[in-house]
């Protein structure tokens, strides 16, 4: 996949794949193409070549609105609309759906750890951080999408905040099955939440593999240092990476 915005290049013949069901993640520095990468697949970015599949179904040939849909997709910083209810928010993708069902809001919100008693009729500035970002998740897998599309989301959070939403996140993709691509800078995050991980770069993508495929066998000096960073990351909270 190529694209570029103007004379930048973006992405840079990109080619991933992410098996149903599982989490894969997209690592790297700002201006490296992960974000690009991530939006071609809710179609938020058409790029210039290339195409992209979720299922059989090539997404370049769809309805962009119907598409998105389809997808579960969490921004770094929620995305909540701030004159809607927590019920309204979450409810959103249902609504546009014509299955509005307030089981199902309530059951999205059971998935991240929130009670509809509590928080239904509360408004995103009403929440905290880590709080608003478990209600995007819920809007995202409130009418259980085949796939979720996550940009950053624990990045804005508190470490402690986002170590919480790290395992709220899991537990969720767990017990749903829902095939999973995520961005984010943090490698120790992507050794802790996804199968696969792929390293990208000024638009390209510089290895995909496993933590330990990454560490054991790092293909080049970048992923080496992001190696060693992340693992000195994960020792100093008193975890490890396999």
């Amino acid at each position: 996949m190529r694209h570029r915005f103007g004379a930048t290049i973006a992405l840079a013949g990109v080619s991933v794949d992410v098996p149903a069901g599982a989490a894969v993640a997209l690592v790297g520095e700002s201006g490296s193409g992960k974000t690009t990468l991530l939006r071609c697949f809710n179609r938020m970015v058409d790029p210039d070549s290339g195409d992209l599949f979720v299922g059989e179904a090539n997404v370049r040939t769809q309805d962009p609105t119907a598409l998105r849909r389809r997808l579960g997709y969490v921004q770094q910083h929620g995305g909540l609309l701030p004159h809607w209810t927590v019920a309204e928010n979450v409810g959103l993708v249902l609504r546009t759906l014509g299955t509005r069902d307030d089981t199902a809001v309530a059951e999205a919100l059971s998935l991240v750890g929130l009670s509809i008693d509590t928080f239904a009729q509360r408004y995103p500035h009403e929440l905290s951080g880590g709080q608003r970002q478990r209600v995007a998740l819920a809007r995202a897998v409130a009418a259980r999408p085949g796939a979720i599309l996550l940009d950053e989301p624990f990045g804005a959070l508190d470490a402690i905040t986002r170590a919480e939403m790290q395992d709220a996140f899991d537990r969720l993709r767990t017990q749903l099955g829902v095939t999973t691509l995520f961005v984010t800078h943090d490698l120790a995050e992507a050794a802790r939440l996804a199968e696969a991980i792929v390293v990208m770069r000024a638009g390209r993508v510089e290895q995909r593999g496993t933590i330990a495929e990454l560490r054991g066998a790092p293909a080049t000096a970048y992923v080496r240092a992001l190696v060693a960073r992340a693992l000195a990351q994960l020792e100093s909270l008193g975890r490890s990476a396999t």
